[in-house]
C-alpha cells in the first residue's frame, strides 16, 4: 500500500535523477537531484534503507532496493561483487532468487567540479516529511515550503524555505522575509520495524478534529534548545495546546495512537499492526540497526563447494540459455567466453558435468527454513577458521581470485609459550551484505524473530542485495588449544564467571524487551575463551595504534573463539583472532600493521600489551568490577580507561570483556597469560 492506501505499483517508484531531468526540459529552473553524500560504510552500517541521514538543512531516507533500479538503468551494465560464500548466506536468509551482490551506485568524480558521476547515487526522499519554520515556528508537511537547489557543486546548500515567513511576531513593516526551515524530530515507531510521522494535529487535539478550520495552522515553540520532547504544539486556528513531553515514558505511549504499519522506505503500508508505538527522536540511535553478514573473502578448501560456486557463476551469467544449449558445449564455451568466465583448461567432460549440476533444482524451500532456523553466525567464521590453519608455502603466497595474501612467521623467543602461530595477512578482502534491519531492538541474529526484520524490498523475494568491499592487511594470532581448554574449564567452576552468567541473563532480557521471545539467553552466552581474546584484542588494538600508523578506531578485530561441536554439524575448537585494518579503498594496505608481525617486533609488542593491561588508572575499582543483581552490564574489569574500544573496532560494543581473564590481577589468579609483573 502507498501513502494514500491505494496499492503498490512501479509508478511509486522513487526517481529524483528522471525528475531533475524532467524539470529541465519542462524549461524551468533546475533543481539538482544531489543533496549529500556518504561513504559506503556508513552508508552500510548507520544510513541504509530505511535509516533517516541527516543533511545540513534537512532530513532523508534512502529508498528501497526497488528503486535504485531506476539509477543502474542508466549504464550499460551492472557491477557485482564477487563473494561465494557470503552469496550462500544471503541466499539461506533471503532465498535462492538472489543472484548477485552489488556495490552502491557510486563513481568517483575526476575532479573536484567533474560530473561523471552525476547519473548515479541512492535514491531518497526527505522523511519526516513535517517541517518547522525557524523565524515563525510554523509547523507543517513539506509542501507548504519552497525547495531550492540550483548549486550543481554544493549540495549542502539544498534547503526548504518559508518563503511567506512574517516572523514570530506577526505582520510587520518589513513584510514577508524568506527563512529556512527544519525537520520536525518527532516521529512513532514500533518494534515491528514501522515507522511513521507523528500526528500532530491529532495529538495537539487530543484525538479529535479542530472546531476552528479543516486544515489547522499549527505550530511548534520549544525554548530549550531541542533537547528531549520539550516542545509544545500550538494550534493557532483554535488556541488549543500540548506538551510533546506527554508522550514520552510508558504513561505517554498509552496516549499515543495505534501504529498503522507504515514503512516509509517501501511507500507503503502493511497489514494492520497491534504492536504498540512509542515516541522516537530523529536522531535517536536506536532508530535503525542494521542486519549485516561479513566474510573475510577466502579460498573453497572443498572441491564439491567449488563446483557449486562455478556451476552457480554459470547459471547466473547464462540464464535460461543455459537450458537451451547444455547439450552443445562448443556453444556454452563460446558464451562463457562472452560472459568472461574463462573455461579454456577444462575439458568437455568435467564442463558437462558442471553444467548438469548447475541446472539441478533448486533446495526447497523447506529445508532452507529448516537451515535457516539452526544457523549460527560463527559458521560464517568456521571456513576462515580452516583456511588459516594451513601454513603458506611462501612469503606472500597470494590466492589470485579472493585476492588474499599470507606469510608464515615464526615466534620470537621472547613470545608467550601459550601463543602458537603467527601469520601476516599482507592483503585481504572484506565483504559485507545488508539483509534487512530492525528497530528499537538490535537483534543478535537475524534468525530470531525473522517477522521484526524489517526487508529491504517491496517483494519478499529480492533478486540482490547491497554490498561492500574493504580491503586491507592484518596480523593472526592463534593460542594453544591445549592450554585454552584447561583454562577454560577452570574459569567454568568459578563464581566470577556465575556472576558474569547471570548478569547476561538479565542484560538479554531487559535488552530485547518485548522482543526477546522464545531465545534462551544461555545459548547466547559467549564462552570463557571469547572474553579471554576478545580482551587480548582489545589490548592489542591500543598497542598497534602506537606503532602501525593507524589510528587506533581504524583498527578492528575478528575473534575465532568457539568450543567444540560434535553432532551432525561438527565443528573443531577455535582459538585465534585476527587484527585488521579494512578501508573501501587502498588506505587500508599500507602495511604499517603488517609490518608488527616481524617476529622481534610483535613479542615486546604484546608484552608491553600485556604489561599495560595489568594496571588501570580506575583501579582498584575497575579491577574488581563484579556484576551483582540487579547489575546487568557484560564486563568486569573493564573499562574505557584500560581495555574499552571504539565503536568502529568491537565487534560486540564492549560487551564480554574482563582483565582478569587476561591477567591474574589482585583478588584473582584466573590470568590466561599470569601475573602482568611478569611481562
Amino acid at each position: 500500500m502507498t501513502d494514500d492506501g491505494s496499492a503498490n505499483d512501479s509508478t511509486q517508484a522513487i526517481d529524483p535523477l528522471g525528475d531533475a531531468d524532467r524539470l529541465a526540459a519542462a524549461g524551468g529552473k533546475r533543481n539538482f537531484a544531489k543533496v549529500g553524500s556518504g561513504r559506503p560504510s556508513s552508508m552500510l552500517y548507520t544510513y541504509g534503507p530505511g535509516a533517516i541521514m541527516d543533511l545540513s538543512h534537512f532530513t532523508v531516507m534512502p529508498a528501497c532496493l526497488d528503486d535504485w533500479d531506476r539509477i543502474w538503468a542508466r549504464r550499460d551494465g551492472v557491477p557485482k561483487i564477487h563473494a561465494p560464500r557470503l552469496l550462500e548466506a544471503v541466499r539461506l536468509m533471503l532465498g535462492h532468487q538472489v543472484a548477485e551482490l552489488r556495490p552502491f551506485p557510486n563513481q568517483p568524480n575526476a575532479t573536484a567540479f567533474g560530473r561523471e558521476g552525476s547519473d548515479l547515487g541512492v535514491p531518497a526522499e526527505v522523511f519526516p516529511q513535517w517541517m518547522r519554520c525557524t523565524g515563525c515556528d510554523r509547523l507543517a508537511p513539506v509542501a507548504a515550503f519552497d525547495y531550492k537547489n540550483t548549486h550543481p557543486f554544493r549540495p549542502d546548500e539544498a534547503v526548504f524555505e518559508h518563503t511567506t515567513c512574517y516572523g514570530r511576531r506577526g505582520v510587520g513593516k518589513r513584510g514577508p522575509r524568506r527563512q529556512p526551515v527544519v525537520t520536525a524530530r518527532y516521529l512513532l515507531a514500533c518494534t515491528d520495524g514501522h515507522l511513521d510521522e507523528f500526528p500532530y494535529a491529532w495529538w495537539v487535539h487530543e484525538g479529535g478534529r479542530c472546531p476552528g478550520a479543516d486544515s489547522p495552522v499549527l505550530k511548534m515553540v520549544d525554548h530549550t534548545g531541542g533537547r528531549g520532547a520539550s516542545a509544545r504544539i500550538i494550534c493557532n486556528s483554535c488556541d488549543a495546546t500540548r506538551g510533546m513531553n506527554e508522550a514520552q515514558g510508558e504513561v505517554g505511549r498509552a496516549k499515543l495512537p495505534r501504529c498503522r504499519g507504515r514503512m516509509p522506505h517501501l511507500r507503503g503500508f502493511v497489514a494492520p499492526c497491534k504492536v504498540e508505538p512509542r515516541l522516537m527522536l530523529v536522531g535517536a540511535s536506536n532508530l535503525w540497526f542494521p542486519a549485516l553478514l561479513s566474510v573475510i573473502d577466502m579460498p573453497r578448501l572443498n572441491p564439491a563447494e567449488r563446483d557449486r560456486d562455478f556451476a552457480d557463476r554459470m547459471r547466473v551469467a547464462l540464464g535460461d540459455q543455459l537450458k537451451d544449449f547444455a547439450t552443445q558445449v562448443n556453444v556454452i564455451r563460446a558464451l562463457l567466453k562472452v560472459a568472461e568466465i574463462d573455461v579454456m583448461a577444462m575439458s568437455d567432460t568435467e564442463l558437462e558435468r558442471l553444467v548438469s549440476l548447475a541446472l539441478e533444482p533448486p533446495e526447497t524451500e523447506e529445508s532452507r527454513h529448516a537451515r535457516r532456523e539452526n544457523w549460527d553466525p560463527v559458521d560464517l567464521l568456521v571456513p576462515e577458521w580452516h583456511y588459516l590453519q594451513i601454513e603458506p608455502a611462501s612469503q606472500f603466497h597470494e590466492d589470485r581470485l579472493s585476492g588474499l595474501t599470507l606469510s608464515p612467521r615464526s615466534l620470537d623467543d621472547a613470545m608467550p609459550r601459550t601463543v602458537s602461530r603467527v601469520l601476516a595477512v599482507d592483503r585481504l578482502r572484506k565483504v559485507n551484505a545488508l539483509t534487512g534491519f530492525t528497530r528499537i531492538d538490535e537483534m543478535e541474529r537475524i534468525t530470531d524473530l525473522g517477522s521484526r526484520v524489517v526487508p529491504l524490498t517491496r517483494t519478499d523475494r529480492p533478486t540482490w542485495t547491497v554490498a561492500t568491499e574493504d580491503r586491507g592487511e592484518g596480523i593472526f594470532l592463534q593460542l594453544d588449544e591445549e592450554a585454552v581448554s584447561a583454562w577454560e574449564a577452570k574459569v567454568r567452576q568459578t563464581a566470577l564467571w556465575t556472576a558474569h552468567s547471570a548478569s547476561h541473563t538479565r542484560n538479554f532480557k531487559r535488552r530485547f524487551s518485548e522482543t526477546a521471545g522464545p531465545i534462551k539467553p544461555d545459548e547466547r552466552m559467549r564462552p570463557p575463551r571469547y572474553w579471554l581474546l576478545h580482551t587480548l584484542g582489545h589490548i592489542l588494538i591500543r598497542e598497534f595504534a602506537m606503532y602501525s600508523g593507524y589510528g587506533a578506531a581504524s583498527l578492528s578485530e575478528r575473534v575465532y573463539a568457539w568450543c567444540e561441536r560434535t553432532g551432525d554439524n561438527p565443528r573443531p575448537a577455535a582459538a585465534g583472532l585476527l587484527i585488521c585494518t579494512t578501508a573501501s579503498d587502498s588506505d587500508g594496505t599500507l602495511g604499517g600493521l603488517v609490518r608488527l608481525s616481524q617476529p622481534n617486533l610483535l613479542a615486546p609488542i604484546l608484552r608491553s600489551a600485556l604489561r599495560h593491561a595489568g594496571r588501570c588508572s580506575s583501579d582498584p575499582i575497575c579491577g574488581v568490577r563484579t556484576p551483582k543483581d540487579p547489575e546487568d552490564f557484560l564486563h568486569g574489569a573493564a573499562c574505557h580507561c584500560c581495555v574499552m574500544a571504539s565503536e568502529t573496532s568491537c565487534e560486540r560494543a564492549n560487551r564480554f570483556l574482563d582483565r582478569r581473564f587476561l591477567l591474574s590481577l589482585p583478588g584473582s589468579d584466573l590470568g590466561f597469560f599470569g601475573d602482568p609483573h611478569d611481562w
